[in-house]
């Protein structure tokens, strides 16, 4: 077919992808428009057009420089681009034609600042040559990401194949992910391996304020959605920042498990830019350091270069010569090891649980709003760690290794304190008493450890769970739906009341019931243990005082009905 459409009537919008805990704006995503314009219904059918008509690689190429020059219009240093790719571009026949890096220089943009978004929806019918551009454009600086994660059969084999610098979390996951146990349990998972293998995740389509909070808990490194911009073809109104916005100024981390600056280390960094010679005069003023940090021009971290790898060329005759040479310089980029890295906000326990997943890692590099900050050594790592197992036996229960008292005081002071939207659950037992008469201590205590095992199964990492003691546990939640609790809780106490049965002999699980003394000396029947749930809500609004006030009516009601359900009262 002809190349006859006219592009010049498309125009982009760009969205802002925001930094989600400091609102700083990271990059912006080039979104097409108008495409009714040249007849077509919806940017697919474009596409499809094009693909069909083998000429998507022509018009990309167009499109690509289009986008280009007015994104080099945004008035934000360093800000990035995220460039959507459709995947047949690969397949087209005059496909390596490719100028890109030749756009990148028209513009003065550095390859770095550009991301292209591969999605899974169209297959890559040639995998070895799909590999073969991926890696050129990682060996030009030109960055990857995974649009709409999650959404296909392949995501994972198309996140193995690609080295992909960031994970776009589809919208379907974050769509009431705080209503939602599945989706926030799928997202951190999906967020804890990302962080593992060094890439940063990025939530789509975030709309309402909870979305964004539930984002923030389960540590994504940036936030897209309606609730912070929308896409806008006018570029004067994107902002740098957008930490104006209230949600921003909120500091909703209830745990007290931060990071002792003083545990990490100040390295100095040098930039990526730099010569193999700039490497052999940093180890030489730096006699202490066996390795460097390696940060580009906006002060993040890119990896390390140890001196053990560049010492030959160091002790060679022709090596300082050799590493002078200016054509030499771009193999400092061969020497680069990746890192494993956290954010400050993240706290020990994240920090400790991605090295453990890093036994290979010399210690763990720190950053502040994306900026690198400093490292954390093994023997330091090692510190922090006694440090805190110390602080956690000293408060856990010691039967069931929960959190106990003070801890859960922790918690509800930070609650009020900071003025959050939480949820607490009180769970008690239902005549344990009898059970522990008539059974022993030792069953008594096999039915505390069934019930903590099973909130451990039902609730995600981002709960907080402890033990008061007995028969007594204790739940936090932080901005999550009623609805949500109320089923999650009601499943607990189904399963609780059909496992702890296995404890009891035939014939008392025949008959639904024991007979025993109750507190006054009577003998009657009690049924089979099961566990009552006391639901508070907490707003923003609630005093520490109203909530110590109603905290005992609220139990003795749960207790009194025994009421399968909890009871919910809003503060």
């Amino acid at each position: 077919m002809k190349k006859d459409l006219d592009i010049s009537k498309l125009d982009f919008a760009f969205q802002p992808i925001i930094n989600t805990f400091s609102g700083k704006t990271f990059a912006v995503e080039a979104l097409l428009r108008n495409c009714q314009e040249l007849n077509f219904d919806s940017i697919k059918a474009f596409f499809d057009y094009l693909a069909n008509s083998e000429t998507l690689f022509y018009y990309d190429i167009k499109l690509r420089k289009k986008a280009l020059k007015k994104f080099n219009k945004i008035d934000i240093p360093n800000l990035k681009l995220f460039y959507n790719i459709d995947n047949r571009v690969f397949a087209m026949p005059n496909r390596k034609l490719d100028d890109t890096m030749g756009l990148l220089n028209e513009f003065n943009i550095k390859s770095d600042r550009l991301c292209f978004e591969l999605t899974e929806h169209n297959p890559f019918e040639d995998e070895k040559l799909f590999q073969e551009i991926i890696n050129n454009l990682k060996q030009n600086s030109i960055n990857i990401a995974i649009d709409d994660f999650g959404t296909g059969i392949s995501g994972l084999h198309l996140l193995y194949i690609s080295d992909t610098t960031f994970i776009k979390i589809d919208r379907f996951f974050i769509e009431n992910i705080h209503k939602d146990h599945k989706k926030r349990l799928f997202c951190s998972s999906i967020v804890e391996m990302a962080h593992i293998m060094g890439i940063k995740v990025i939530a789509e389509g975030i709309e309402q304020n909870e979305e964004y909070f539930t984002c923030k808990d389960i540590k994504v490194d940036y936030v897209q959605g309606y609730l912070l911009c929308r896409p806008k073809t006018d570029i004067k109104e994107i902002k740098k920042s957008y930490k104006d916005k209230s949600f921003f100024k909120k500091d909703r981390r209830h745990l007290s498990n931060y990071i002792d600056k003083s545990f990490i280390q100040k390295i100095d960094p040098i930039n990526e830019n730099s010569s193999l010679h700039d490497l052999f005069i940093y180890f030489k003023e730096h006699t202490k350091n066996t390795f460097v940090p390696i940060v580009n021009d906006e002060k993040k971290i890119l990896g390390a270069v140890y001196e053990v790898d560049i010492k030959k060329i160091s002790y060679s005759q022709y090596g300082l010569s050799l590493a002078k040479n200016q054509s030499f310089k771009a193999k400092l980029k061969h020497y680069l090891q990746p890192v494993p890295e956290i954010d400050i906000s993240w706290g020990i326990d994240k920090a400790l649980e991605i090295f453990n997943m890093r036994n290979d890692a010399k210690g763990i590099f720190v950053s502040k709003d994306s900026i690198y900050y400093g490292f954390i050594s093994l023997n330091n790592l090692l510190l922090l760690s006694y440090k805190r197992n110390l602080e956690i036996a000293e408060n856990q229960n010691p039967l069931t290794k929960l959190p106990g008292n003070s801890q859960i005081d922790e918690f509800i002071y930070s609650v009020f304190d900071k003025k959050l939207q939480a949820q607490i659950v009180y769970f008690d037992f239902n005549d344990f008493k009898p059970f522990n008469d008539t059974y022993g201590f030792r069953l008594g205590d096999r039915a505390i450890l069934m019930f903590s095992e099973i909130l451990q199964k039902h609730l995600s990492r981002e709960s907080f769970i402890a033990h008061i003691g007995g028969d007594d546990f204790f739940v936090g939640f932080i901005n999550m739906a009623y609805e949500n609790i109320y089923n999650i809780i009601f499943d607990i106490q189904k399963e609780f009341e059909l496992n702890v049965q296995s404890l009891y002999n035939d014939t008392d699980t025949k008959n639904g019931h024991i007979t025993a003394k109750d507190r006054y000396g009577i003998i009657r029947e009690f049924k089979l243990l099961s566990v009552s749930a006391s639901i508070i809500e907490v707003s923003k609004n609630s005093s520490l005082e109203n909530f110590n006030s109603k905290l005992g009516a609220i139990k003795k009601a749960s207790k009194t009905k025994n009421s399968p359900f909890g009871i919910c009262i809003n503060m």
